[in-house]
Formats: C-alpha cells, structure tokens, sequence
C-alpha cells in the first residue's frame, strides 16, 4: 500500500471535507426549523443538529470516497 499522499488525493479529501461541512450546514438549517416547531427548545436543536451532524458524516464520507477513487487514490 503506497503510504505517500498525492497532491490530487490530499484536495479529494479537502473537497470531500467541504461537501460534508456544507451539507451539515444546511440540513442544521432546515431541521432546526422544522424539529423547533415539533418539539420546541431547548429538544428541537439538539436533534436539529444531532441529526445534521450524522448526515454531515456520512455525506462527506461518502463524497470523500467517491473523490479519492477517481483520482486512483
């Protein structure tokens, strides 16, 4: 396994990171919203972004994944 980090490796995993910080932030947006009016605070953000951290994760994974196997990562 070769160890060492391509420059194009390094910026799928930054662009990954990216997409990821992204998508929490909009889904914190939306949820927040929406779990506010159901369950009122101080219960509505923190699921708000318990759920917005957990679709962050796995966005960015996944994105981070995809980049980084096109590249030949």
């Amino acid at each position: 396994m070769n160890t060492r980090a391509t420059p194009d490796t390094v910026a799928a995993w930054a662009t990954g990171a990216g997409i990821g910080l992204i998508t929490l932030m909009l889904v914190w947006l939306v949820t927040n919203r929406v779990a506010t009016h159901l369950w009122g605070p101080p219960l509505g953000p923190v699921v708000a972004f318990s759920v917005a951290v957990v679709v962050g994760l796995v966005i960015g994974l996944v994105a981070v994944r995809r980049l980084a196997r096109s590249v030949g990562a």
